[in-house]
């Protein structure tokens, strides 16, 4: 089918395609990755771009499209989505998870339609639509579909209003340990400073500062991307018995896991000073491992800019007023994306999903996406990547 097809543009043709991709199975931690890239190559031949499959790791290609601009010397444009997607409870959905089956109200049910599938198959259709009207871009575009992100995060929130959200940032992931030694001894026994007692100690006073985060998240005061979240992972202590644990010896030893993500605007300095004096002080025999992932990281590569310094805001907020869509302002995301990566490497980056008046269902049960919303967000990424590759300003 030529590109320049009327059945190519047609809508049931371009929700067949998105439904095609939603059942290849690219369900962590098994991943098809080779079916979705032979997919992908195909819809790129379709409509001539050019096509590279890249594996750095075997078995995980990146596939990366072209979509040569006329003047090489501007810097290109780069739209990311990834391939894989969370795993599911079949037996809680009323539509098979991989089926891509729609029903009366036009819902189109899979695992993938909001994170992130819609999304990958929409910057596809966009271009089409460009390139059989006969756009010619100024700049190149890049497209990559990359496998393994939802191992780290996720790359866009629908909204349930009529506005898109915009992410110009994402909260910083904190990996924290904490541990307690104590005397042990026999359960019936009363002790000072017990391991348990310790880690007791620091779990409640790590619960009180996330309810004060929490109060201000349900107060309404701060957004969800705005806030410090605490969220206790994992707790071990005990001797181990063959039907259990050892119910009489209190443990030497306990430990906790806790995965923290903080705002790029928070105050980092104060934050390490809370854990190192009261959530693991030494004074209380707790000692603690840290893993954080922003160091030597600087204001820039944190947040990508959303007032006049950066005219690529500018433009994606016209580019969805004029098909008929707006944006909120940009909001910090609640957890991690792909974006964080470039941002690190000194290059803007939005989060951007054309979803909206829709209740976010990414990784629940019977996640789903309307055809319209789906059809209408192929129209706000036509709008922007004119917008972006018409833009001459270096």
């Amino acid at each position: 089918m030529s590109i320049s097809s009327p059945m190519a543009l047609d809508s049931k043709a371009i929700i067949s395609r998105f439904q095609d991709y939603l059942r290849i199975n690219t369900v962590q931690p098994n991943p098809d990755y080779y079916a979705a890239a032979n997919f992908i190559k195909l819809q790129a031949q379709s409509i001539s771009l050019q096509y590279q499959s890249i594996e750095f790791v075997q078995g995980k290609p990146i596939v990366l499209l072209k979509w040569a601009g006329s003047d090489p010397s501007l810097p290109a444009i780069l739209l990311n989505s990834h391939v894989d997607v969370v795993p599911f409870e079949a037996e809680k959905w009323d539509h098979p998870p991989l089926g891509a089956e729609i029903d009366e109200d036009g819902r189109i049910y899979a695992r993938g339609t909001q994170d992130m599938k819609s999304v990958g198959m929409q910057y596809l259709e966009a271009i089409r639509k460009l390139v059989a009207s006969g756009y010619k871009p100024l700049r190149s575009v890049y497209v990559t579909f990359v496998p393994d992100e939802e191992i780290g995060g996720a790359d866009g929130l629908p909204s349930p209003t009529e506005n898109y959200r915009v992410f110009n940032g994402e909260r910083i992931p904190w990996s924290l340990q904490i541990k307690a030694v104590g005397q042990p001894g026999h359960g019936s026994k009363l002790y000072d400073d017990s391991a348990s007692e310790n880690l007791t100690k620091s779990i409640e006073s790590m619960m009180r500062f996330r309810a004060s985060q929490f109060d201000m998240l349900k107060a309404g005061l701060k957004p969800d991307g705005g806030v410090v979240s605490v969220n206790m992972v994992f707790l071990k202590a005990g001797t181990p018995s063959p039907d259990g644990f050892v119910m009489n010896l209190q443990p030497s030893e306990a430990e906790a896991g806790f995965d923290i993500c903080i705002p790029p605007t928070a105050d980092l300095v104060a934050l390490e000073k809370r854990l190192v004096e009261e959530w693991a002080p030494v004074s209380r025999n707790m000692s603690y491992k840290l893993w954080r992932f922003d160091q030597n990281l600087s204001g820039k590569q944190l947040l990508t800019g959303n007032d006049n310094s950066n005219p690529w805001w500018g433009l994606l907020q016209n580019a969805v007023n004029e098909a008929g869509g707006k944006t909120t302002e940009p909001e910090i995301f609640p957890a991690s994306t792909d974006s964080r990566y470039f941002r690190k490497a000194g290059l803007p980056a939005f989060g951007f999903s054309p979803i909206s008046n829709t209740p976010s269902l990414r990784h629940d049960h019977n996640e789903y996406l309307s055809q319209a919303e789906y059809l209408r967000g192929i129209d706000m990424y036509v709008s922007i990547i004119k917008a972006y590759t018409s833009y001459s300003s270096p």
